[in-house]
């Protein structure tokens, strides 16, 4: 649905997206992650055609960009990150004007049908300027998709708002990729990112990674079990140091610490092996990395 072939943009002496190569399947959630200034935005303004890229070249949708832009308008929808509104137009007026822009067929259903799923409905004659920021995040997202489009860029789309209104967008995003949307969502939100996305893009003016959130922290990380055991110390470490699928062994405390390639096969013998030592475990259970972690390792390195 979205590829890309070394697509750049230079701002007079500033290079903000250098020559990124991506592909985002059709019905894929993809978190497009980074710092503040990494190019993201400028990204998902040369993909929606907003603006015109310097180099490369991109398509969305099957259509070019620089050469068919008008299609992929109407066949995206995009959330920025400060989305403005009709002030002083009431929620309704301001969805039915671009109901109108896009040329649904149906603006009357469409624009009663998106108000109601967000929850805005009873709210609709009220002008758009006396809305809370989440109420008026909630109204962009139905303008971004009053006339259905497949793609949808969404720029922090729950930036500054508070924990509810932030979870009911999450939700709609779950939502929309049932349905089969391909998403492109910029998000500093990682909790976020790790929930909702099936592969996630470190990005900072080039990208920097791109695979699912448990390959990237499986990748940098491997996989750590802890085993409790009644007492532990070097001879209970030393047995595990010889199997030659455990990476790494480190004693915490009355823990085991494990780096170990594929525990669901190896844990059973690691098992084993400890009891067989004359060690008692307690409890195994595995130490998860975060995304914030593997983001942090990657970004820092750059």
């Amino acid at each position: 649905m979205i590829h890309t072939e070394n697509l750049t943009k230079r701002f007079k002496d500033i290079l903000a997206v250098d020559g990124l190569s991506l592909d985002v399947a059709e019905g894929e959630v993809f978190g497009f992650l980074g710092p503040n200034g990494a190019g993201k935005t400028t990204t998902v303004r040369m993909l929606a055609c907003l603006i015109g890229p310097t180099g490369g070249a991109a398509t969305v949708n099957g259509f070019v960009v620089g050469k068919q832009d008008t299609d992929i308008r109407r066949n995206v929808g995009v959330l920025t990150e400060t989305p403005g509104m009709y002030d002083n137009l009431s929620a309704e007026y301001n969805l039915r004007i671009f109901a109108e822009l896009y040329e649904v067929k149906d603006v009357t259903g469409q624009v009663e049908k998106y108000l109601k799923m967000l929850g805005l409905w009873e709210r609709r004659f009220d002008t758009a300027g006396t809305f809370s920021k989440g109420m008026k995040q909630k109204l962009a997202i139905a303008r971004a998709l009053l006339h259905e489009p497949r793609i949808l860029f969404l720029d922090e789309p729950t930036a500054g708002l508070d924990p509810e209104a932030a979870r009911l967008v999450r939700d709609f995003i779950a939502e929309l990729k049932k349905e089969g949307r391909t998403i492109f969502l910029c998000t500093h939100n990682l909790d976020e990112a790790d929930r909702l996305c099936d592969r996630i893009g470190v990005f900072k003016t080039h990208m920097l990674v791109v695979d699912t959130p448990a390959n990237l922290r499986r990748t940098m990380f491997g996989r750590k079990v802890v085993f409790h055991l009644r007492e532990a110390g070097e001879g209970s470490a030393g047995v595990l140091r010889t199997m030659p699928f455990v990476r790494e062994v480190k004693v915490v405390e009355n823990k085991l610490l494990v780096t170990v390639d594929d525990p669901e096969t190896h844990n059973p013998e690691i098992i084993r092996a400890l009891v067989n030592s004359g060690a008692e475990v307690q409890f195994v259970g595995e130490l998860r990395h975060s995304l914030e972690d593997v983001y942090l390792q990657l970004v820092k390195n750059v």
